[in-house]
């Protein structure tokens, strides 16, 4: 029984306590530490269970952790993941169902399947939700009936995964361990271990290879590894594997098909810079890639692959994209809302727990064991026309092919088009495209030989971020197209400031009326730029400010 006359307990103020609810939670976190910074982890586990999270729990969660109950329901209301509900209200339906709204699944359909999904289901067991982008834009419209993805999806399909009642994510089975060592994996990772390669020298071909931060900044990624060996140990590394700009699923696909060359590459980079804790903060939205990766960590570690200082933490996401941005990542592994931090300081100066963090995205450390292996020249030629590297585009839209396509840096949208993704779908004029997913813009056909990569878009008011390249056509509607893109930032948006969040809001009412009123959206934009605390409002005008600049006839 719970006793609140000893001194040292804690008591959420407010809320009684339910004594069963904290004996269930103590029960499903037993096989984790009691720490803080484990709070969305045990809110996964509550959630999973019950398929919602009572308050009870999250009083139960306040007392357990002992900090305020309102600590804990901010976090768990922050993410769109976990339904936190009264204890005395009816029990959700069986079955959650997340269709994607984003923009290609809504080029390809996922209105009608929104309905469709409404109107044929019984909804007194099935609710049906809108979602943002699952990386499975290719395969588009897409859906997750409660962990299990279903692609190029319709009603009957859906169906048919209900009344198999196997909603779990389906089992992911790329290149084995063995088949990766036996083509040399690992090795060089064994070579940095037993001092047959020099950090200085390994961090000087990385620079000379020209690798850049591949989750969207292009930050030299040898220059990131000195930056944060120069601050005082202990050091930290995280790893962002939450992939959520509209458009993106390179990383997905990389983790699929050979988790140990990433795994390899995250390895080498924690050895440059000292890091014995490695943070791999995954999306919630690729469940089968968290599992196949646990696994594989655990083969690694019997086969005495990684010194063994070294701990590998794994953190789930929530559904929230705002976490993509690296310092609202770090917050959202902490354990608390995933609120993006003013910068300066830089995370890798105060990062992680307040420690020299480096982080780095999923496919930015993919090529490391290569470059290293190859040698930087083998990498950096791989460019056109003086530019450095492949870059990896995650290609949909109307394409007769889309899919992840490994390209030269500095390749044009036209080569890409009918060089890699077989042309336009027949019957599809070429209108525009987004070279770099929600936030990067949106260029007319007329301007598609604009070298694609780092810096080669900024005068034209885009970017290349992530290689998110959305396809549209004659048969698209340029101005829904801005709103969608509009909509998705202002649901995504964290409301910690107020021109991203207001701002994004009022962008929505502007775009929705007949006449766009130019004056006040260029004044709107500008502010949202200029006062945004992170990148989500600085770049969420970018679709408003290219439509009025390039696409004037359509308006």
């Amino acid at each position: 029984m719970l006793d609140k006359t000893k001194k040292n307990n804690f008591y959420p103020k407010g809320r009684n306590v339910d004594e069963n609810a904290v004996i269930e939670v103590n029960n499903l976190i037993s096989k984790l530490p009691v720490q803080r910074d484990l709070l969305i982890e045990y809110l996964h586990l509550i959630q999973d269970k019950h398929k919602q999270i009572r308050k009870k729990y999250l009083a139960a969660l306040s007392y357990i952790l002992k900090i305020p109950f309102a600590e804990v329901y901010e976090v768990a209301s922050f993410y769109a993941h976990f339904d936190v509900i009264e204890d005395d209200t009816p029990s959700l339906q069986d079955v959650t169902i997340r269709v994607c709204d984003s923009i290609t699944c809504e080029m390809f359909g996922s209105e009608k399947l929104i309905n469709d999904l409404s109107s044929g289901l019984d909804n007194s067991k099935v609710r049906v939700l809108r979602a943002p982008c699952m990386g499975l834009c290719d395969k588009a419209p897409a859906c997750e009936v409660g962990h299990r993805h279903v692609t190029n999806a319709s009603l009957d399909s859906v169906k048919n995964v209900i009344d198999s009642k196997d909603l779990h994510p389906q089992a992911v089975s790329g290149k084995s361990i063995e088949e990766y060592m036996k083509e040399g994996g690992y090795e060089i990772l064994q070579k940095c271990y037993k001092g047959k390669m020099d950090i200085e020298k390994v961090i000087e071909e990385i620079n000379l290879s020209g690798l850049k931060g591949m989750g969207g900044a292009g930050f030299p990624s040898g220059q990131k590894w000195k930056f944060v060996r120069l601050e005082k140990s202990p050091r930290l590394m995280t790893i962002n594997g939450d992939e959520g700009e509209p458009g993106t699923f390179k990383d997905k696909l990389y983790l699929e098909n050979n988790i140990h060359q990433f795994f390899e590459g995250m390895f080498i980079a924690a050895w440059a810079v000292e890091a014995k804790d490695i943070y791999i903060y995954m999306r919630d939205e690729y469940p089968e890639i968290r599992i196949r990766m646990i696994k594989e960590l655990e083969k690694i570690k019997s086969k005495k692959l990684i010194d063994p200082k070294t701990n590998v933490h794994i953190r789930r996401g929530a559904g929230a994209y705002i976490c993509g941005e690296e310092s609202a990542m770090i917050e959202s592994i902490e354990g608390k809302r995933g609120l993006p931090r003013h910068k300066p300081p830089f995370v890798s100066k105060v990062g992680l727990f307040g420690k020299p963090t480096l982080n780095h995205n999923i496919e930015t450390v993919f090529w490391v064991p290569k470059i290293l292996s190859k040698g930087h020249e083998w990498f950096s030629k791989q460019g056109k026309d003086g530019h450095k590297g492949p870059h990896s585009f995650s290609v949909s839209g109307r394409v007769k092919e889309p899919g992840v396509k490994l390209a030269p840096a500095g390749i044009s949208m036209n080569d890409l088009l009918n060089d890699y993704c077989g042309g336009m779908l027949d019957g599809h004029k070429f209108l525009g495209y987004l070279p770099g997913g929600a936030s990067g813009g949106i260029l007319p056909a007329e301007m598609a030989d604009i070298p694609l990569d780092f810096g080669t878009l900024d005068k034209y008011g885009c970017f290349i971020g992530s290689g998110a390249v959305v396809v549209f056509s004659d048969q698209d509607d340029i101005k829904k197209v801005a709103i969608n893109l509009l909509k998705f930032f202002n649901d995504e948006s964290c409301g910690q400031c107020t021109p991203c969040r207001v701002g994004t809001e009022k962008a929505v009412k502007l775009m929705e009326k007949n006449m766009w009123n130019k004056d006040l959206m260029d004044d709107l934009v500008k502010t949202m730029s200029d006062a945004s605390i992170c990148g989500l409002g600085q770049a969420a005008g970018n679709p408003i400010s290219c439509v009025l600049k390039y696409f004037k006839d359509k308006l």
